[in-house]
């Protein structure tokens, strides 16, 4: 039963409808319905951005394999046909330059022959063959006296089509060769063949010419899935393919084949045009999946802290969203007769107290932890750069308490308070600010030079405003000089009504236009790295503390920015 709220006692509510509205079931059901449709309006959309950066990354890392692979093998096809054109066309030469009779006699067919060889690699007999299928000369290794061809059906494929290119085959010759065959007609009407075989040893040259990685393979076939050179995963010349062929196709083509391993490969191949042969090559096909785990493995642990970071957003922001609506429910019931006005300020010091709890707990966290590496430090007098992290740690606990007085404006904020004004050392807060920014210096070896007055008097302002105005500054001076530049800072006690503090770099400096523009808002110089607001923002906290901005620059010599702060609180 609810009890005395607000100083009188409230009667015990009537269910609506049979149901207690402030039943703890009802909650636990509505919490229930407010997480699932929260994670799933939140993780939603990152899943499928990782689904689409999966697929987006196997479609590019595909993409980068087959087409290296495709331009490889077209190149490779050019040299084959290059290769086979030339010894055709030379054969086609000799057959019609020279005349029949030149022909049949050896002595001049070995000279042509020495000829040939001379001039291209690769060829290994050479023979004349009369209509009838009678050898008439022949120059080479072999004794092929007496023979006659007129059964062989490559003969009988050369007198319809006047040329004829074989398969690589054995034959009695015991090696592997092709023969490249040419029938010419003389004016008498008179035809006869020229024939000559091809070391196809050249073949393989071409396919080493690849430079295929580790693991790859590239090899001739004919039309039937025979191996015309030898292969390294496959077999040996003559072998038969252990997969199917593919689809024919003059363009080079990439498609996917299991290997009788059982693993997926690229299959890269083209048919020739002028020959019955099919160059292929096969690259292992390398594991999508886990290619995507070592190299966006990155992603994947953003992801899941993201997925991880989502739920328990989401559990604390509903298990908040379910207290206030219990706790507004029964307010509700058992202040029902107050002001609305009444109640619309309390939940507004609730939400406020609730926000600030939720900062301030991190917040007393980091300072207990600062606070103990201070003390670490303090107990080791060898310490390195003990000053200098004696200083961040500092500046760190400076910082929770900058975090604290945001919580406090926080709550101050229904109480219409504004900006803290505080009495400020301008060189401590200058010198904590530029803390912030010496790493990237040191990075950078551009030189932070301090010219700080002493006994500078403290000035009534806001310090994480004037903060904001100085790292903006500080900021915009380290994009503009190069590697190895200069900026230098200064303050003065300028008279009875400001203090100054110039900033003062030798970088790339603004002409009088950019000058002119600079504390416009979205006006920047920085292309795509900057948004436009951060001098104007500047100079809005300035103007609001009640001091002055003064910028002097001049191209390719620097840039002095002066910033004048009032000694005293500016009115209203």
């Amino acid at each position: 039963m609810l009890k005395n709220i607000v100083g009188r006692h409230i009667p015990e509510p009537e269910p609506e409808n049979g149901v207690d509205i402030v039943s703890p079931q009802r909650y636990r059901i509505l919490r229930r319905k407010i997480v699932a449709l929260m994670a799933v309006v939140s993780i939603l959309p990152l899943l499928t951005l990782a689904a689409i950066n999966y697929y987006e990354h196997q479609a590019t890392l595909t993409g980068e394999i087959q087409n290296p692979l495709r331009v490889l093998v077209s190149k490779t096809r050019n040299s084959f046909e290059i290769f086979l054109a030339e010894r055709t066309s030379t054969v086609s030469l000799i057959a019609s330059a020279y005349p029949f009779e030149d022909l049949a006699n050896e002595k001049v067919l070995n000279r042509i022959f020495q000829v040939m060889r001379r001039e291209f690699v690769g060829f290994v007999d050479l023979a004349l063959i009369d209509s009838k299928g009678d050898l008439r000369s022949y120059v080479g290794p072999y004794d092929l006296r007496g023979r006659n061809y007129a059964e062989q059906a490559w003969f009988h494929q050369v007198s319809i089509k006047g040329k004829y290119m074989s398969d690589v085959f054995m034959g009695f010759r015991k090696f592997p060769h092709v023969v490249i065959a040419v029938q010419h007609t003389g004016e008498d009407g008179r035809s006869w063949v020229l024939r000559a075989t091809i070391d196809t040893s050249q073949f393989d040259r071409i396919i080493a010419a690849m430079s295929l990685e580790p693991g790859g393979d590239a090899f001739l076939v004919n039309r039937e899935g025979v191996l015309q050179t030898d292969s390294l995963l496959y077999g040996k010349v003559l072998d038969k393919l252990p997969f199917p062929m593919p689809a024919p196709s003059f363009e080079t083509n990439v498609v996917n084949i299991l290997t009788p391993a059982g693993e997926e490969a690229f299959l890269s191949y083209t048919y020739f045009a002028d020959a019955d042969f099919v160059l292929m090559a096969v690259k292992p096909r390398p594991s999508v999946l886990q290619t995507w785990y070592s190299v966006r493995i990155d992603l994947l642990i953003i992801f899941l802290a993201g997925v991880a970071a989502i739920f328990v957003a989401v559990y604390q922001i509903t298990n908040v969203i379910i207290r206030r609506l219990r706790e507004s429910d029964e307010r509700r019931l058992s202040a029902i007769h107050q002001m609305e006005h009444t109640q619309k300020l309390s939940s507004i010091g609730r939400l406020a107290a609730g926000v600030a709890h939720e900062i301030n707990n991190p917040l007393a966290i980091i300072n207990e932890k600062a606070g103990l590496m201070r003390d670490l430090i303090g107990l080791r007098p060898d310490f390195l750069d003990k000053e200098r992290f004696l200083a961040q740690v500092d500046a760190i606990i400076a910082s929770v308490n900058r975090g604290r007085s945001i919580t406090q404006r926080m709550l101050g904020f229904a109480r219409r308070m504004d900006v803290k004004i505080e009495p400020l050392d301008i060189n401590r807060v200058l010198t904590e600010t530029m803390g912030f920014l010496e790493r990237e210096a040191q990075y950078r070896n551009v030189s932070l030079e301090r010219e700080l007055a002493e006994g500078l008097p403290p000035i009534p302002s806001d310090q994480g405003q004037i903060q904001q105005v100085f790292l903006n500054v500080l900021n915009n001076a380290l994009f503009a000089v190069a590697d190895g530049g200069h900026i230098r800072v200064v303050t003065a006690d300028l008279d009875e009504h400001f203090v100054a503090v110039s900033i003062q770099d030798d970088g790339c400096g603004m002409c009088e236009e950019t000058v002119k523009h600079m504390f416009e808002p979205f006006f920047t110089t920085k292309k795509d790295k900057g948004t436009g607001l951060g001098m104007s923002i500047t100079y809005g906290i300035v103007k609001r503390l009640g001091g002055e901005i003064q910028v002097s620059s001049k191209q390719g010599e620097g840039t002095t920015i002066t910033i004048l702060l009032p000694k005293k609180q500016a009115e209203g």
